[in-house]
């Protein structure tokens, strides 16, 4: 999967960026490597989901794919 990033440069020093398709997904970080590795927790934080709490049976089941 590919998202698209807007990275903007901070006012106080460094960077922040947001990822439009994941709303209010976004992160910041002092260095633009930093903010790379930030980039990448934050998106699978926004998208991992707890699946405890679903209910499943021989007809529903959880699987998890790779796009």
């Amino acid at each position: 999967m590919k998202l698209k990033v807007i990275i903007h440069e901070a006012e106080e020093g460094g960077f922040w960026a947001e990822v439009p398709a994941i709303p209010g997904c976004a992160t910041q970080g002092e260095t633009f490597q930093e903010l790379l590795e930030n980039l990448y927790e934050a998106v699978e934080g926004c998208l991992s989901v707890d699946i405890s709490s679903f209910e499943t049976d021989e007809r529903n089941h959880v699987m998890e794919i790779a796009v």
